[in-house]
């Protein structure tokens, strides 16, 4: 009888989450403020490696990728006294900004996520608390603008900055995945509030995606892609149950031809940790740079209407 009210009691839980999400996704993504959003090529994948790695990560992304990068500098970014190489690379299927910390990393930092450039930094941190985000780091100024990092509700946290001179760098060729693994107690939250922020819509919402995308193929999960100036956010909702190095890839990155972009990364010094694999419209596999940072890349099916 306890097990019978036990298991009730879960799946009544499951089943009203799972409601909260229909909610969230159901709602037209108004938003409350403004649309701060730039552009998704302003929006960079925050990656930290150490000092003697730095060369080497940048090295070995520019050669799998293509692009380029800025002048490469030490400076303090963080509120508090610190000093990091600091290092912008610009690739045509997304944008990341490196950092080599010479001295301890002050906290919050390095927990972020990604950083979003905005239009106004004090109507993005409003328009973002009135939807759910609480603000981990208030605003400061930087060597080039302002900062403030934010969390979303499920502990994504991001940075958002505002530039005294506006940035001006070419459209991206393909634009990558915001990847985010929660839980299905904290999803409709972060999906409800996100999208209002963003402004962005639901592209597809998947409630059996193949299970071979987390490293589970003998099971399915739900997969939600998200769409807004801010670029693409894939939620993979998951029981926390993840074979690594699943739910260590911040960022998916979009490619035309994976099997080339694979050997160019092994000949640059990456390991593919998870082959090439397909599910559904793509071709997928898991790679680690040198310094650490770990990547999901996709091509399309050419026979896919995404491609």
């Amino acid at each position: 009888m306890r097990i019978t009210k036990r298991f009730c009691s879960v799946a009544g839980v499951v089943i009203f989450f799972q409601f909260l999400l229909h909610v969230a996704l159901a709602q037209t993504a108004q938003g409350s403020g403004p649309d701060v959003a730039v552009g998704p090529q302003y929006d960079t994948t925050h990656v930290y490696v150490a000092p003697a790695d730095f060369d080497r990560f940048v090295a070995s992304l520019v050669a799998t990728f293509g692009g380029t990068t800025t002048k490469q500098g030490v400076f303090d970014v963080t509120p508090t006294p610190s000093s990091t190489i600091s290092q912008l690379v610009l690739t045509p299927v997304g944008t990341v900004s490196v950092f080599g910390f010479k001295t301890p990393i002050p906290y919050p930092f390095g927990a972020e996520r990604t950083g979003y450039l905005v239009t106004d930094l004090d109507a993005a941190i409003s328009a973002a608390q009135s939807e759910g985000a609480d603000v981990l780091v208030t605003p400061f100024n930087d060597p080039i603008g302002r900062d403030t990092v934010i969390q979303w509700p499920g502990g994504v946290n991001t940075q958002l900055y505002w530039h005294r001179t506006t940035p001006s760098y070419k459209p991206l060729v393909t634009v990558p995945e915001n990847r985010v693994y929660l839980s299905l107690v904290r999803v409709a939250a972060f999906v409800q509030g996100f999208l209002a922020f963003s402004h962005g819509k639901v592209v597809s919402d998947d409630e059996h995606a193949p299970g071979v995308e987390i490293g589970r193929p003998k099971d399915t999960y739900r997969r939600i892609r998200m769409q807004s100036n801010f670029g693409k956010v894939t939620v993979l909702v998951t029981d926390g149950h993840l074979p690594y190095p699943y739910g260590h890839e911040m960022t998916g990155y979009e490619v035309s031809d994976l099997a080339e972009t694979l050997a160019k990364a092994r000949a640059a010094g990456a390991a593919v940790l998870i082959p090439s694999y397909t599910a559904e419209d793509r071709t997928a596999a898991l790679v680690q740079f040198p310094g650490g940072y770990i990547a999901e890349i996709h091509a399309f099916n050419k026979q896919s209407p995404a491609h």
